[in-house]
């Protein structure tokens, strides 16, 4: 399910964002749910972890919430690489936790950024991330992601989706929330590419 009424006057969007953040904790699905909304929206897209530098994974991977100070320069970097991905494809599509609204401010220095905030229980979470292979992130760190998590959902550059579903399902409702919200054109408006 998505927040596809929007409540009360609909604030004026920019119909083009240029750049979506596909955000929540650790284990939500934002690698996944981005790279399905990124195709379904034929655009540029990246997982945020792959620019994380290499201490920032040896930290997590070793069980150690990152600090401020380690996800500043891992946030510049996103913000950096979504501006010049954006201007050069038109659409970035940004798998990226963006927990806390500081950090999200620093990627708001990207240019035009709309969050897809993928929301979900604890209980699914764990589950998923219990199921997943390989990743660097450990389960025990999922604490740490709900206690560093600023709820964006009151943030006017926020759509909230849920991942009680298949991420094919959960891409469609991101791109109906973010049309109805008025932040990407309707389909007979406008084509990306």
């Amino acid at each position: 399910m998505s927040d596809t009424e929007p409540t009360g006057a609909q604030p004026a969007r920019v119909a083009d964002p240029g750049i979506i953040v596909v955000m929540g904790v650790s284990g939500c699905g934002k690698s996944t749910v981005a790279r399905q909304l990124a195709a379904d929206l034929q655009a540029h897209f990246k997982d945020g972890d792959e620019l994380h530098p290499a201490g920032n994974i040896e930290k997590m991977a070793a069980g150690v919430p990152l600090s401020d100070a380690d996800r500043q320069p891992w946030l510049a970097e996103v913000a950096h690489y979504a501006r010049i991905h954006a201007r050069e494809y038109g659409l970035c599509v940004i798998a990226c936790s963006a927990l806390k609204q500081r950090y999200r401010q620093i990627l708001n220095t990207a240019g035009s950024v709309v969050y897809v905030y993928l929301h979900g229980s604890r209980d699914l979470i764990a589950s998923r991330m219990h199921q997943r292979k390989g990743h660097f992130m450990p389960e025990a760190l999922l604490e740490s992601q709900f206690a560093a998590l600023e709820d964006p959902r009151s943030e006017d550059n926020v759509v909230t989706v849920d991942i009680d579903d298949d991420i094919p399902t959960i891409s469609a409702h991101a791109v109906e929330t973010l049309r109805a919200q008025g932040f990407l054109p309707q389909p007979s408006e406008q084509c990306f590419r």
